[in-house]
């Protein structure tokens, strides 16, 4: 029960959150990468161990290209002794200006494994194909839980689940894009299409942590119907959190050090990824815990105070 009783403060803390991430995302906006506004990516391999970072960044800024990359593009370590060049659209000669300043950067074999271009208006489409992918899962997740509640009306209506899902559901997405809105400003972080990935899965695991909550309440419902001293909504939610509770953290927890692990010793090329889901995930059980549920106890409240009023 303390978690229904103190609503408000977890309520107040996820707002400030909330309220942050969409300032920093107004003001900011996130660093899109190459796969949604487009651009070269250059994929290169030393045959021994790779150079100094910024020696190759040395390089490519003294390189007289117009118009001038120097500051514009991103260079993330590959492998063991690799480094991914990101960049504008180059042109061949550009592209050829560049990997030869590269390889005269060390007496080592260069090798480049792959040099992929993308153009705008693809890296647009890509952009709005994912936009499109996030909406869509919202969309079924209300008219499942809609659907699975659909025997649940009283005292909240088997819809309002799936309204208060989807809150909880954009907390958890729009506090970790607020995070990366300031990561790429003072730290260059780009959003590419693992970013997209890994938004999904945090919308996949979130609401499964949630529905766990909201399945026992439905069943605690249930259990309450016709008792002589029937409980109050407000008791039985808390009541369904508690035995949910110990499950729903060890299932984080246990995901969460995986995903650890991943960012920790993981290749560059899942850093992104694994910190969106580090992110996303921590705050997904925190909103399955003490936001989603919380909202029914606020709504069930808001509702019985209309009809109060009514009569």
């Amino acid at each position: 029960m303390f978690i229904v009783k103190y609503r408000k403060i977890f309520y107040t803390i996820s707002i400030l959150l909330v309220v942050a991430s969409i300032i920093s995302l107004s003001v900011w906006g996130l660093k899109l990468g190459i796969d949604f506004k487009g651009g070269t990516s250059i994929t290169f391999q030393y045959g021994a161990e790779r150079p100094n970072i910024d020696a190759v960044k040395g390089k490519i800024d003294t390189l007289s290209v117009s118009p001038s990359i120097s500051g514009t593009y991103s260079l993330v370590p590959y492998g063991q002794n690799g480094y991914v060049l990101k960049t504008r659209n180059l042109s061949e000669s550009e592209r050829a200006l560049i990997m030869g300043s590269i390889e005269s950067n060390t007496a080592e074999k260069v090798e480049f494994k792959k040099v992929n271009t993308i153009g705008p208006t693809l890296g647009q489409a890509s952009a709005n194909k994912s936009l499109i992918s996030i909406v869509l899962v919202l969309i079924c997740i209300v008219l499942f839980i809609t659907f699975a509640f659909r025997k649940v009306s009283k005292p909240v209506s088997s819809w309002k689940y799936g309204l208060v899902s989807v809150l909880a559901l954009c907390h958890d997405v729009i506090i970790p894009m607020g995070l990366f809105a300031v990561l790429g400003h003072y730290l260059g972080y780009e959003v590419d299409t693992l970013f997209v990935t890994a938004i999904l899965v945090i919308l996949g695991f979130s609401i499964h942590d949630t529905i766990v909550v909201f399945d026992r309440t439905r069943e605690n419902l249930k259990n309450n119907r016709g008792e002589k001293n029937a409980k109050s909504f407000e008791t039985i939610v808390g009541e369904s959190i508690s035995q949910t509770f110990t499950r729903s953290l060890n299932t984080s927890l246990t995901t969460l050090l995986a995903v650890l692990m991943v960012f920790l010793f993981g290749p560059e090329a899942t850093k992104n990824f694994s910190l969106v889901l580090l992110v996303g995930i921590f705050f997904g059980t925190y909103s399955s815990i003490f936001i989603a549920s919380n909202l029914l106890v606020t709504i069930e409240k808001f509702g019985s105070k209309r009809q109060q009023k009514a009569k």
